[in-house]
């Protein structure tokens, strides 16, 4: 199969989980700046969706008419979408627990169901893996890293854990026991080696709306966020700390 063709959809699961390089990622780097976009209002997640499969497709081609130049460039965009519950290619239904709390859109990112709204910062990143390695596993393990730094300057201890998706944190219960909660979600697609989706961090979005669904099918460890862990802080302090460490692992950006 010619790899410039591939269209696949990564699938994180505990079997696939474990062949993740996670210090493989030096090849992620290159100079040439790649476009850093916030929007200031939340982004319906179907005008979301067009968005990046319509930035996907000209950073593929590379090339098209002058004035579309500036759509072949890689693209990281910032935002926060309304109340909503996404299901990726490995969504169990039975996971859906509340199927008429908020709107569901399927998606095809890997991954099973996960929450966004208010609250939390969504990350997609449109890069052309095709320049950076062309290894899907390395850029995974960047976005995960990408993540822990960015927590790493807010205070917080966060790291990855063995077959399961996402970011995570140790924290105290009522009793004094320590129990693990995800503070991020990861899930990408790549099409023609490049990358779209991406990464969700909760600042100070609602929990309880996690309730709706089994948050990526795991349903025995729970969900914080900056907030519940005591970080009073903003979306645009954590985007800028975001970017700093995105430019220490992708390169530079703005």
């Amino acid at each position: 199969m010619c790899a410039r063709r591939i269209s696949f959809r990564l699938d994180f699961t505990a079997q696939t989980r474990h062949l993740l390089d996670m210090s493989n990622t030096t090849t992620l780097f290159t100079n040439t700046p790649v476009i850093w976009q916030s929007s200031s209002k939340p982004v319906p997640y179907p005008d979301a969706v067009v968005t990046m499969e319509k930035r996907v497709a000209a950073i593929a081609s590379g090339d098209g008419p002058e004035l579309a130049k500036e759509l072949t460039k890689e693209l990281v965009w910032i935002l926060e979408h309304p109340a909503l519950y996404t299901a990726g290619t490995s969504a169990n239904a039975a996971d859906l627990i509340d199927p008429d709390r908020f709107p569901v859109f399927k998606t095809g990112r890997g991954g099973q169901y996960t929450y966004h709204g208010p609250g939390q910062l969504v990350g997609y990143f449109m890069l052309d893996l095709k320049a950076r390695g062309r290894d899907v596993r390395a850029f995974v393990a960047g976005l995960e890293q990408l993540v822990i730094d960015t927590l790493a300057d807010f205070g917080v201890e966060a790291d990855r854990r063995s077959g399961r998706v996402g970011v995570w944190v140790n924290i105290p219960d009522d009793h004094g026991n320590i129990k693990e909660a995800k503070i991020a979600a990861i899930g990408v697609r790549i099409r023609k080696w490049v990358s779209y989706h991406g990464i969700s961090i909760n600042i100070n979005p609602d929990l309880s709306h996690f309730s709706g669904i089994v948050p990526c099918g795991i349903n025995e460890h729970g969900v914080t966020s900056l907030a519940a862990l005591g970080i009073d802080t903003t979306m645009q302090d954590v985007e800028i700390a975001l970017q700093k460490n995105f430019e220490q692992v992708f390169g530079p950006a703005g």
